[in-house]
């Protein structure tokens, strides 16, 4: 066998064992939630919010028209904003958070500064929510009934991202493709694995369950804040529970690949642990997974490199309906993994530049070299 037939016969194993042997992330659907009677449960809603005055009153007013039976209150914490956020978040209870303590993400004291204000209320639950994401009137009382009849501690959506322009159609499936490749939804809902994920633009917590862990204290420092608070619920014996949805979307646009790649490396090194070898390692593994077939079926005539190809674009293909995009894109997805491969390494050069974690003019992670 040469050199170029056991490349392929690798690569062809590779993909065999991501179809079959990895949850079946790659069978992306929208998420069925329970149905049942009307949920008294008391809900606070916190909407943490940093120069978010072009989308913050959207995303109030859909949560304003929740037909959620039960009560519930909205809080938005302004994260020391410099535009009107504070004044667009009208119809809400707003919070001005106060000043951020060392150790603690931005976002993250904004969450906390919001549950600290929802005590008095004494919620059943918490709904953690980003101030770009609009929900139709049924999502809250539909999530709310999923978690109640699955006894999940933490019931997370994963929104619809917005995929309009060129740049976001281009590359926003594969986002959603890559983290549910790390975060398979069935390993997630397993109680005998683990992996827990989560997708910080709607996640319903049991507020005896955040109480349990510690509170958003425990993970303060996390800049993956929707997978650490995940983790933290499932390794306190919490149920925890990812699937997708229509029924709530993100109106943030991405204009230009750039801004892309920019959210993409504010925490690709983070993933990775800050680690230089694990950094390594995925650029070589993605170069090989991703790149590798279609250079052996074209340049070397491999059918076992073609046969890897398809399956990768077969891998693809739900994630691409789903978001309504032609198959004519599941070719790509190897220059797609380029682009993301080169957004990791830009992620790691940025911690180690001291300029890790960028969000809004605040640098959350990094070292100086």
């Amino acid at each position: 066998m040469s050199g170029v037939d056991a490349a392929a016969l690798v690569i062809a194993l590779i993909w065999i064992d991501l179809l079959v042997g990895r949850g079946f992330f790659w069978w992306t659907r929208e998420a069925r939630l329970a149905s049942g009677p009307a949920s008294p449960r008391r809900i606070a809603v916190v909407i943490p919010a940093r120069n978010e005055a072009l989308l913050v009153g959207k995303a109030v007013a859909s949560l304003a028209a929740q037909d959620h039976a039960g009560p519930f209150e909205i809080f938005v914490v302004d994260d020391h904003s410099t535009d009107r956020t504070a004044e667009a978040a009208s119809g809400a209870h707003v919070v001005a958070a106060g000043p951020l303590p060392e150790g603690w993400t931005g976002k993250l004291w904004a969450v906390s500064e919001g549950v600290r204000a929802a005590a008095a209320f004494e919620a059943d639950y918490f709904l953690f929510t980003d101030a770009d994401v609009i929900h139709t009137p049924a999502n809250l009382s539909g999530l709310v009934a999923h978690a109640e009849a699955g006894g999940y501690d933490l019931a997370s959506l994963m929104v619809e991202l917005r995929c309009e322009t060129l740049a976001e159609r281009a590359l926003i499936p594969a986002f959603v493709f890559f983290f549910l490749k790390l975060y398979p939804p069935r390993w997630t809902a397993s109680t005998k694995l683990s992996t827990a994920g989560a997708a910080g633009g709607c996640m319903l917590v049991r507020r005896d369950a955040l109480e349990r862990i510690g509170g958003i204290a425990t993970i303060r420092g996390e800049l993956i804040d929707d997978c650490a608070l995940a983790k933290a619920v499932k390794r306190g014996g919490g149920r925890v529970w990812l699937g997708l949805t229509s029924q709530a979307r993100s109106i943030r646009q991405y204009s230009s690949f750039a801004e892309v790649g920019r959210m993409i490396s504010r925490t690709a090194f983070t993933q990775l642990g800050y680690s230089p070898l694990l950094l390594a390692g995925t650029v070589l593994g993605m170069s090989a997974v991703y790149l590798l077939p279609p250079v052996l079926a074209l340049a070397f005539r491999s059918w076992l490199g073609a046969l890897a190809w398809l399956m990768m674009m077969a891998a693809y293909a739900p994630v691409l309906r789903l978001y309504r995009r032609s198959l004519a894109w599941a070719p790509g997805l190897p220059l797609v993994a380029l682009f993301y491969t080169a957004a990791t390494v830009a992620s790691a050069v940025q911690y180690w530049m001291g300029r890790g974690g960028a969000w809004k003019g605040r640098m959350q992670a990094g070292r100086r070299v």
